[in-house]
C-alpha cells in the first residue's frame, strides 16, 4: 500500500564515480551546514538543459503547485506549529536582535530543528523536543519583537505536552495522545466506529474513507468529517495549487497527463474521493512522460490510525540512461510474482502495469522536505495496483547528493560496526550497488506484490500497517537479491554480491539505526521498526543454527551472518507470514509481530551504539535546499527556465513562508 518513502543507505561507487564534478571544472558543495543531528545538502538536477522549454515550463508550475502545499503539511503535524513558526520569523527577520548575545545560538539552532522537522516534533523520531536557550531567553525575544504570548511559550518548553507527533502508546488512546491535527474532540473509539458505518468490505473498488478529512466532535456531541478541499480545510492554500496546477495542464507533455491534472483539479475543488481514484488510475498510465509528480494528501504514516494522510509534493525528470535495470525489473514482474515464496492464495495471478524507472529530483515540498525518500512507489490504493498498476521511482541525484556529502567525513558507520576487514572489503566491493538493487526490488516489485482476499480492508491492520508493508516490501527485496535470476538479467553481478547487504541490513537493524534514537526511548518509525523486526525475527528464529552471531571484542557488540543461504530462508518464511497478515487482514498476528520485534530497544546494547556512533562525530540526517527555477525573460517573454542552486537553509525557509504562505 504504501510508497515506501525508502530512505537512503548507501550508492553504487561506480555510479558515483561517473557523475562526480571533474576535478578542476567544478566547484560545487554539496554540504552546506551541520547543527544538532542535522545537515543540510544541496542537490543537483542532472539533465535539466536537455529538457525542452515547454518541458521545463511544466516542471516549473508543477514546481510552484507543489510549494503552495508547505503550510498544509506544517498545519498537520500539529495545531500548534503555524503559530511558532510565525513567531520564530519574525525574530530571525528582525535586524534589531541581538544576535552576539550568549544565548542566541542555541535559539538559531532550535528554529533550524523546527524548520527542517516542519514542526516541534523530531521529523523521523517523531519525539517532541525544546530549546536549549532558556525560557527566559526566548520570552524576552518574544517580547522585543512584538509576539509575546505566554500560552505558546508554556507549550514550547513543556515537553510533555503532546510529546508525540503520532503516539505509539500501549496504555492510551492513540487519537487523544497524537499531537497531528486529523482529529479534534473525539476518541479512537469515535472514530473507528464512525467509519465502521461507513466502510463496505465488498467493495471491489474500495475508497481510502478519511483520507482528505479531519474528523471532529461538535458542541452537539455529533461526530463528523471536515474536508481539505477549496471551500473547506486547508482551501486558501489548494485554491493556489490548483492555479498553478491548471497553469502546467497547459503545458503538459501528453494527453494522459492532461487528463489526468484535470482530475485531480476537480479533486482538490470537490474534495470528491471517487476523483481522487479516478485521477490515480490515470496518473499511473503516464509512462512515457519525462516530467512527473506527486501532489496531495497521500501517505497515512502520521496518521496513529493509518488512515489521514499527509500532504506531499514531488516534481522529477526521468533519467534515461539510469533507467534500464528498473525498466528490466519491470518488464520480468510475473515472473518475480509468481516465483514468491508466500502462498499462492496471496499472488496476483496477472501483475499489470508496473513502471519502474530512476529520476532526478527537481522540487521537494510537504513531508518530502527537507528530508525526503530516496525511493517512491503509488498509488497506494491496493485495487488501483491489482487492476491498473503502479509507478515506482528511484530518485538518483538525492541519493548521489547523499553520497557525495558523506564523502567529506574521514569516519564511518562501516568502519566502527562491521566485524572484520574481511566485511568492510566485500561491503566497498558490492555492497552499496546491492544496497541500490535491494531499494529497487522494495520499490519496483516489493509494494506492488501480493493480493488481499477478497473482503479485506486495506485498513485492517490498522496502525501496524505502515510498518508491516514496510517489512513486507524490504522482505520481497531481501529474498529476491539473493537469487539467481538476478544475475542472469545481468543485474547483479556474481552470486554473492548480495552478501554485503545481508550484512549491512543485520547490522543497521539489529544495532547502528538506533544512533537515530534518544536513549530510553522506543523504537517508534515505521521504517525503522520494519528494519528492527526483521533483523530481530531473524536472529531469534535463527539462534539455533547460528545463523546470525552476537560477538563482542574489547567491549563492543557486533553481528555477524554465518549462513546466507540460511538466512534467506528466514527472510522467506518472514515474508510469507506478513504477507499472510496482510492478505487475511490478520491485526491480531500482525500487532504481535511488531509488539514483540520492532518497538523494544535492548538498553545496554542501546547505550553502547550511541557511544560509539558519538564517537564519529557524523550527523545521522540529512535534509535538502531546493534549487530555484527561475523564468528568464526576454522583450516580456519567458525563453527559458534556469537553476539557481541556493546556500542558506533559513532563507530559503523564510522566502517561502513569503511567498507561498497561506494559513
Amino acid at each position: 500500500m504504501k510508497s515506501g518513502k525508502t530512505m537512503l543507505i548507501a550508492f553504487s561507487a561506480a555510479v558515483l564515480a561517473s557523475c562526480a564534478p571533474k576535478e578542476g571544472t567544478d566547484s560545487f558543495h554539496y554540504l552546506m551546514e551541520e547543527f544538532a543531528d542535522l545537515k543540510i545538502i544541496r542537490y543537483r538536477i542532472p539533465g535539466w538543459e536537455q529538457l525542452s522549454l515547454q518541458q521545463k515550463e511544466y516542471a516549473y508550475h508543477l514546481s510552484e503547485a507543489a510549494k503552495y502545499g508547505r503550510d498544509i503539511t506544517w498545519d498537520q503535524y500539529c495545531r500548534y506549529n503555524l503559530p511558532i513558526r510565525k513567531v520564530l520569523e519574525t525574530i530571525l527577520s528582525d535586524a534589531s536582535v541581538d544576535r552576539t548575545a550568549p544565548d542566541w545560538p542555541a535559539f538559531e539552532t532550535y528554529a533550524k530543528r523546527v524548520f527542517f522537522s516542519n514542526g516541534v516534533h523530531h521529523h523521523y523520531a517523531e519525539d517532541k523536543f525544546v530549546p536549549a536557550c532558556p525560557k527566559a531567553y526566548f520570552a524576552s525575544l518574544m517580547d522585543k519583537t512584538g509576539c509575546a504570548d505566554a500560552v505558546l511559550l508554556d507549550f514550547i518548553y513543556d515537553p510533555q505536552a503532546l510529546p508525540q507527533r503520532r503516539s505509539t502508546s500501549r496504555d492510551g488512546d492513540i487519537v487523544a495522545l497524537s499531537a497531528v491535527n486529523f482529529y479534534e474532540g473525539v476518541s479512537r473509539a469515535e472514530v473507528e466506529q464512525f467509519y465502521a458505518a461507513q466502510a463496505d468490505p465488498n467493495d471491489p473498488e474500495p475508497i481510502s474513507y478519511g483520507l482528505n478529512t479531519k474528523v471532529v466532535k461538535g458542541p452537539d456531541g455529533v461526530v463528523k468529517e471536515i474536508p481539505w478541499k477549496e471551500g473547506g480545510l486547508y482551501g486558501a492554500a489548494i485554491e493556489k495549487i490548483c492555479g498553478e496546477l491548471a497553469l502546467a495542464r497547459e503545458v503538459a507533455e501528453n494527453d494522459i497527463q492532461k487528463k489526468a491534472l484535470g482530475l485531480l483539479i476537480d479533486y482538490y475543488r470537490t474534495g470528491d474521493l471517487e476523483l481522487w481514484d479516478a485521477f490515480n488510475v490515470e496518473w499511473v498510465k503516464d509512462t512515457l512522460g519525462t516530467v512527473d509528480f506527486i501532489n496531495g494528501f497521500i501517505e497515512d504514516y502520521d496518521d496513529p490510525l493509518g488512515r489521514k494522510a499527509t500532504w506531499e509534493g514531488y516534481v522529477h525528470i526521468k533519467d534515461v540512461a539510469a533507467s534500464a535495470r528498473t525498466e528490466t525489473l519491470s518488464a520480468n514482474a510475473q515472473w518475480f510474482e509468481d516465483h514468491s515464496p508466500v502462498d499462492p492464495r496471496f499472488r496476483k495471478k496477472a501483475v499489470k502495469g508496473v513502471s519502474a524507472k530512476v529520476v532526478n529530483a527537481v522540487c521537494l515540498a510537504g513531508a518530502c522536505y527537507p528530508s525526503t525518500p530516496i525511493g517512491i512507489n503509488l498509488p497506494n490504493a491496493d485495487w488501483i495496483r491489482k487492476e491498473h498498476g503502479s509507478k515506482s521511482v528511484t530518485i538518483a541525484n538525492i541519493t548521489h547528493a547523499y553520497a557525495f556529502a558523506a564523502m567529506e567525513s574521514p569516519n564511518s558507520t562501516l568502519a566502527e560496526f562491521a566485524w572484520s576487514q574481511e566485511e568492510i572489503d566485500a561491503y566497498k566491493k558490492d555492497g552499496e550497488y546491492a544496497d541500490e538493487v535491494h531499494t529497487d526490488l522494495h520499490e519496483c516489485l516489493g509494494h506492488g506484490s501480493g493480493q488481499l482476499l477478497p473482503g479485506v480492508s486495506t485498513s485492517a491492520l490498522g496502525e501496524y500497517q505502515s510498518t508491516l508493508e514496510e517489512a513486507r516490501a524490504d522482505l520481497f527485496g531481501l529474498y529476491y537479491i539473493a537469487d539467481p535470476k538476478l544475475v542472469e538479467l545481468g543485474i547483479m553481478p556474481t552470486a554473492d554480491a548480495y552478501k554485503p547487504h545481508y550484512d549491512g541490513y543485520i547490522r543497521n537493524g539489529l544495532m547502528v539505526q538506533f544512533s537515530r534514537v534518544e536513549l530510553g526511548r522506543d523504537n517508534t518509525e515505521s521504517h525503522m521498526q520494519n528494519r528492527k523486526l526483521i533483523a530481530e525475527w531473524c536472529y531469534e528464529k535463527g539462534r539455533d543454527n547460528n545463523v546470525i552471531e552476537k560477538k563482542i571484542r574489547d567491549g563492543k557488540t557486533y553481528f555477524v551472518v554465518n549462513d546466507y543461504e540460511a538466512l534467506r530462508g528466514l527472510f522467506a518464511s518472514l515474508l510469507a507470514e506478513i504477507q499472510r497478515i496482510k492478505s487475511e487482514g490478520d491485526y491480531a498476528a500482525g500487532k504481535a509481530l511488531v509488539d514483540q520485534y520492532a518497538v523494544h530497544i535492548d538498553p545496554v546494547l542501546h547505550k553502547e551504539v550511541l557511544e560509539r556512533y558519538g564517537k564519529l562525530g557524523l550527523k545521522p540526517y540529512g535534509g535538502f535546499l531546493n534549487p530555484d527555477i527561475v523564468p528568464v525573460k526576454k522583450g516580456g517573454k519567458v525563453v527559458d527556465y534556469e537553476v539557481v542552486y541556493r546556500t542558506g537553509f533559513v532563507d530559503q525557509q523564510l522566502e517561502y513562508s513569503h511567498n507561498y504562505g497561506t494559513l
